[in-house]
């Protein structure tokens, strides 16, 4: 959907902070059940409301999804108490990005894609259902980094009961490159009856208790529990999970292209919110190999029953 005009609307904005809207791209968002506001820390973010009222919110500060409410108010994602709105550190919770790099590497862990600021490309309504597309692009702050050009978009698809996204990262410099990602989905839970189903038979990478030295072993269990600190990598992992958060809720996780997973719970380590979440994450391990001109797309979709 292209956009004629040149200029940004805020609704109902009371007061703008107009430095933490420099980074937007000059798009006008006209599509309904989409607005721009201003969220914590006078930092932009978007938020989507479906015809039946559930309701996602995205900042762009890192193209973070930080929200995905059900119709019933309830909250399936989770924000870490100690979550900074200042751009000083990533957004601790939602959907943060890891790229291009996912966990520790040559660069600064999960990479630098969680904390820039992504712009609007697109919004639209499909099907009545609010669809927003952010992108992110190399600057000099990437490329200190990584240096390579490349494009990045995220389109985010809300409904009644579920919450899509597709990630597209295009090589738009003349050498090719690789990298891993992730999406960082911190999902809320009572983590005592959190569970995961589907992961039986993949090889994984087990962090505990070095994480410097993954043990390598094949998941034998139909059922996986978060009994205290989770930090695994399942290598191989299927096109769908069942997560039951404890909290009454079961949750498909669904992707096209991610080809791992990973299941993380900091326990003790972050004693102040460790029983309210688990994070399970669509991951790209190995490294993807892009040549100039060439794009990789992955898709996660979560639903509820």
């Amino acid at each position: 959907m292209a956009f004629s005009v040149n200029t940004i609307t805020f609704p109902n904005i009371s007061r703008v902070n107009r430095m933490a809207f420099a980074t937007m791209s000059n798009k006008t968002i006209t599509s309904s059940g989409i607005q721009l506001t201003e969220g914590q820390g006078n930092l932009p973010k978007l938020v989507l409301t479906s015809p039946s009222g559930s309701e996602a919110e995205i900042y762009l500060y890192g193209g973070c999804v930080t929200s995905w409410k059900l119709p019933t108010g309830k909250d399936l994602l989770f924000v870490r108490p100690d979550a900074v709105f200042n751009k000083k550190k990533p957004i601790s919770g939602g959907i943060p990005h890891c790229f291009p790099q996912f966990g520790p590497g040559s660069i600064q862990q999960h990479g630098f894609a969680r904390n820039m600021d992504w712009t609007v490309a697109d919004s639209e309504n499909v099907e009545g259902d609010p669809v927003v597309t952010l992108e992110l692009k190399d600057d000099s702050y990437s490329r200190a980094m990584w240096d390579f050009g490349f494009h990045a978009l995220f389109k985010v698809t809300l409904n009644s009961k579920s919450l899509s996204t597709e990630l597209k990262v295009k090589n738009t410099d003349n050498k090719p490159f690789s990298f891993t990602t992730a999406l960082h989905t911190y999902f809320s839970a009572s983590v005592s009856g959190a569970s995961v189903k589907g992961l039986k038979g993949c090889k994984t990478l087990n962090k505990d208790p070095d994480p410097k030295n993954p043990v390598e072993v094949t998941e034998e269990r139909d059922v996986v529990t978060f009994p205290g600190f989770v930090d695994c990598i399942y290598l191989g992992a299927p096109d769908e999970l069942q997560l039951d958060n404890g909290l009454g809720d079961l949750i498909s996780v669904k992707n096209t292209n991610w080809s791992d997973a990973v299941l993380w719970n900091p326990h003790l380590q972050m004693e102040a919110c460790y029983k309210d979440f688990v994070c399970v994450e669509n991951a790209k391990i190995e490294s993807v190999q892009l040549e100039p001109e060439q794009t990789w797309t992955a898709v996660q979709h979560l639903s509820i029953a």
